[in-house]
């Protein structure tokens, strides 16, 4: 069944004139040359509409949750550490949206790289200042992430940028909950079933769907 839906939130940010909705409602009437030209990762059109490289999505028409019409970038920061016994941990944010825990991130602002995209994140929703010229740090290919929030006609690309702090932590850095983030914290991740059972355990949380994948080969590489 090719289910139509877009989230009542979009129509209402193309009625306040949101940046980050599209106010075209009718996806064939966008220069997509242009837009796919600056994709991260190519993507069809059928008859003139975008289609998701990774659907089907269970809605064929229309943006879901998504304000804009095919790919929109965001870059997110997988920050580890590792303390003084040799054990690592990941830096979490949950999200206000209700979507759980994720990684640190979000929408690459025009004229922005991804890297900086993701230092930027960070800073804003944890408070966290890392230097991103330091050598470990690592900006890993685009994918094309499950988002909950997704249509086959608007998805999200994100560009994961692995932050890795020095060994030896007897005091993890402090972080604080900002922006779009209500609350960060540090959890531990010496691999995937750690960490799931520690965020549960603390804070009886799930991860975010659009980073349960990016995470799990993170702690796994």
């Amino acid at each position: 069944m090719n289910r139509t839906y877009t989230h009542p939130s979009v129509l209402n940010g193309i009625a306040a004139g949101a940046s980050w909705a599209d106010p075209e409602m009718d996806p064939t009437r966008i220069d997509w040359t242009a837009r796919r030209a600056v994709a991260a990762i190519p993507f069809p059109l059928v008859d003139g509409r975008p289609v998701n490289p990774a659907a089907p999505t269970g809605i064929r028409y229309g943006r879901n949750e998504l304000g804009h019409w095919g790919e929109a970038q965001a870059a997110d920061a997988i920050v580890t550490a590792t303390d003084s016994d040799g054990d690592r941990w990941l830096l979490l944010i949950e999200r206000d949206d209700n979507h759980g825990w994720a990684l640190p991130g979000g929408h690459v602002d025009p004229g922005e790289t991804p890297t900086a995209a993701a230092f930027r994140e960070l800073t804003e929703e944890t408070g966290l200042v890392a230097n991103p010229t330091d050598p470990w740090v690592t900006t890993l290919p685009a994918r094309v992430v499950p988002d909950p929030r997704a249509s086959d006609e608007a998805w999200m690309v994100t560009t994961p940028v692995h932050i890795d702090l020095r060994h030896g932590f007897r005091i993890l850095p402090d972080v604080t909950g900002a922006d779009d983030a209500r609350r960060a914290d540090w959890l531990p991740a010496d691999d995937y079933d750690c960490l799931l059972t520690h965020l549960d355990v603390l804070h009886g949380g799930r991860l975010f769907a659009a980073h349960r994948d990016l995470i799990a080969d993170a702690l796994t590489h």
